[in-house]
């Protein structure tokens, strides 16, 4: 569980999603920072990899899971759990993707928003 509130609201929601991909092992996670962007559509983008469409639904109720834990906040929106090729969790201020491998390879999301500040996080 993320213990303290660091910085702004989003930011903390940013760690709190991090945390919660790292409990499903989730591949390659970034978080990559868009407040300095005039063109963003939110504060920050969390993207993961999964090796399966079953890891792609872990990883997101664990991030719903994470994140109701610890602000009682659902997302806005939820797109592709049908399919669990790519699930998107819309919070506003952070939008959290988590791709099947080969589907993140294809789409990019790193290479349309290369200006903004990357951090790269372990798996747990």
């Amino acid at each position: 569980m993320v213990k303290k509130k660091i910085g702004n609201l989003s930011t903390y929601l940013s760690e709190i999603a991090v945390h919660g991909i790292q409990e499903k092992k989730g591949n390659d996670i970034v978080r990559l920072d868009l407040r300095e962007l005039n063109s963003s559509v939110s504060d920050y983008f969390i993207i993961c990899s999964a090796n399966s469409s079953t890891q792609v639904k872990a990883i997101a109720d664990s991030v719903e899971e994470e994140i109701y834990k610890n602000t009682q906040t659902n997302p806005w929106r939820k797109e592709g759990q049908d399919s669990a090729e790519w699930i998107i969790l819309d919070y506003f201020d952070i939008v959290v993707h988590i791709f099947k491998t080969e589907k993140r390879d294809f789409y990019g999301i790193e290479d349309l928003w290369g200006d903004a500040l990357a951090t790269s996080y372990k798996s747990a």
